[in-house]
């Protein structure tokens, strides 16, 4: 007979998110700390393929992963394509270099999503359960800034914004130390601290469930 502190043990085992495998799973070798900065557009990828040196993944029980290259009106970008549900997040991130201190911007489009639309960054990221989150939303017209521990995310700021779906926006982010702030076409609107994840991490993009999102121009420079 199982006795109760072992059923318990099995049922907390069993709950407890774990990393997906992958290489951005992995411990971040030293090497792989930024010196410099990383500017992608995606122009050198291929139309309908996953772009180079990134991997896709996903917080959650599995569903669907469909990041690709598309053309948009003559200019290659990359899109979330899976119309997944629920507390999915989709996860597109970028194998090497990684960053600590960081200021970071991306080009983002929301195209479509029933359940949920838009997008956003995450960067310190250690595996698919653990990482910074900041995000737009149409549907809710907020901008929200997260963090994701053992695969449960905790809202730590929002603020009200409005950009519709469609129109191309850019976000920045910077963090320095435990010091962070997130950007909307140029206007600060989210100041925080936070000192969960202090090491440097991977960075990369996000939707939720069924958001198909167009990003472009990434571009990350390491604060010293």
């Amino acid at each position: 007979m199982i006795s109760a502190i072992a059923i318990v043990t099995l049922i907390a085992c069993g709950n407890r998110p774990t990393p997906d495998g992958y290489e951005t799973s992995r411990p971040v070798p030293v090497e792989y700390v930024a010196s410099g900065d990383t500017t992608i557009n995606f122009e050198n990828d291929m139309e309908g393929n996953l772009p180079k040196g990134f991997t896709q993944t996903a917080t959650g029980a599995k569903q669907t992963n469909k990041w690709k290259i598309v053309n948009d009106k003559g200019n290659k970008v990359v899109m979330q394509g899976a119309k997944n549900e629920g507390d999915y997040y989709n996860l597109l991130v970028l194998d090497k270099p990684v960053y600590q201190n960081l200021i970071m911007s991306v080009k983002i489009k929301a195209v479509s999503g029933d359940e949920d639309q838009g997008g956003g960054t995450v960067w310190r990221y250690i595996d698919n359960n653990n990482y910074y989150i900041a995000r737009y939303n149409p549907l809710e017209c907020n901008f929200r800034f997260y963090k994701v521990v053992n695969g449960n995310r905790k809202q730590l700021k929002s603020v009200d914004c409005n950009i519709a779906s469609g129109v191309w926006c850019t976000m920045m982010i910077e963090m320095d130390g435990s010091k962070i702030s997130c950007s909307l076409n140029g206007k600060k609107l989210i100041e925080t601290t936070d000192e969960t994840f202090k090491a440097a991490g991977r960075v990369g993009l996000w939707t939720k469930a069924d958001a198909q999102s167009y990003f472009d121009d990434l571009i990350i420079h390491s604060l010293k």
